[in-house]
């Protein structure tokens, strides 16, 4: 069975290797002129491969049934030991994030090519693909290179071309439409895993500073969703896990109701009460007393929001008071205006919705011999290589299927 797979991104990679493992010949098609460019910039650079934590409640798509399925077919410890197989030994952080031992994302992109090569994929990268359509025995596929156009003819199609984040590194979602004219849904691409847009209010004083906290968002008195982890303050808002985690919910609904709560005290709540209470009646200064959970302008900054001296010893605070400055430190209200652009997300929500594919082989239930991976499908994972997981997996079982069948 000759395979075509469109796109050398993580999952595109993965299958054209795994379908040739599976003894198909494989044309893996890529527009840009080196493969895995996206997986170059994952964890800053490093890689942040999977999480030991990687299961179907972390992801956001229409069936978590269809997620629990694909992660049993292909999890993190078939992840891991594939990596292994192609020269990638991993290593696992405290918190359950796992990153190349090399902790270079460059090795990873090494690695898969070597593979592929000597597995005997052929490769032909700067190919845009312009048009995919059904045949008598398969697809016809348009690419368009700087030699020329040419229409190149295969009996199954993966397509592993992406989303719509990080345009300028060739993921454009340009596939949507094709998708859609062989009879697949399409949702609108949105940002996922995305700065935020906030008004920050006198909280842009604190620009530069990041934090661990707990992050809640609202549209009006309803909870859409929270997270607790790292965030920076920046010129345009907040920046970091905490926030991206919860940006495919913001740029879902949108609008002017929506409202972000940050909790300072979610992950020191128990050491800020047992503080509290041993030097409730001491002379210890307010500024020392929240130097010891925050960096020294946060609590300065919080305690000019409750108009409380720095220099005030925890004894002669008032009762009111000290409610006033807790409840600030565990419910601020900000404004949420949006998410950054697609040129500053991690990855896209939107696309095909899981539904309309097998979770066992990725093969398309409307469309015999065509397989759909990673960001062409409408799934969001949480920072931390839950997204890479996804990519993997999903890559992994359409290659071998397209084999098979």
């Amino acid at each position: 069975m000759d395979i075509a797979v469109i796109g050398a991104g993580a999952s595109g990679m993965m299958a054209a290797l795994q379908a040739a493992w599976n003894g198909a010949p494989v044309t893996l098609l890529e527009r840009n002129e080196q493969v895995g460019r996206k997986l170059l910039v994952t964890g800053s650079g490093r890689c942040n491969i999977t999480n030991r934590a990687a299961a179907a409640e972390k992801y956001a798509c229409a069936d978590p049934g269809w997620m629990r399925t694909l992660l049993d077919c292909f999890g993190v410890d078939d992840l891991l030991a594939m990596l292994a197989e192609i020269g990638v030994p991993v290593h696992c952080t405290d918190d359950g994030w796992y990153y190349p031992l090399s902790n270079s994302a460059h090795t990873v992109v090494e690695a898969f090519a070597s593979a592929m090569q000597r597995a005997g994929v052929t490769l032909i990268t700067g190919a845009k693909v312009t048009s995919l359509r059904p045949g008598k025995a398969g697809f016809h596929v348009r690419i368009s290179r700087p030699d020329g156009d040419q229409t190149l003819s295969f009996t199954q199609v993966i397509v592993s071309a992406g989303g719509a984040a990080y345009p300028s590194l060739g993921s454009r979602g340009e596939l949507f439409p094709a998708l859609e004219k062989l009879g697949h849904t399409v949702l609108p691409s949105r940002p996922a895993l995305a700065p935020l847009l906030v008004n920050l209010g006198s909280l842009r004083a604190l620009q530069g500073v990041r934090l661990d906290a707990g992050v809640t968002l609202w549209d009006g008195s309803r909870r859409l969703g929270s997270t607790v982890g790292n965030l920076i303050f920046t010129e345009w808002g907040l920046n970091g896990p905490a926030v991206m985690d919860l940006s495919h919910l913001v740029s879902a609904h949108g609008g002017p109701g929506l409202e972000l709560s940050l909790n300072l005290l979610a992950r020191v709540q128990a050491e800020y009460d047992r503080l509290l209470s041993a030097k409730r009646s001491s002379d210890l200064p307010l500024k020392v007393f929240l130097g010891a959970f925050f960096p020294p302008k946060v609590s300065a900054h919080y305690l000019r929001m409750v108009r409380l001296p720095d220099h005030l010893p925890l004894r002669d605070l008032g009762g009111g008071d000290l409610k006033r400055l807790t409840a600030l430190l565990t419910d601020t209200r900000l404004p949420v205006k949006g998410t950054r652009e697609f040129e500053y997300c991690q990855v896209s929500a939107g696309g095909v919705p899981v539904t309309e594919v097998d979770p066992r082989t990725l093969q398309s239930l409307r469309v015999e011999g065509l397989f759909l991976t990673g960001e062409t499908l409408d799934v969001v994972g949480p920072c931390g290589g839950y997204n890479l997981q996804y990519a993997f997996s999903s890559g992994a079982l359409a290659g071998r299927a397209a084999a098979k069948v």
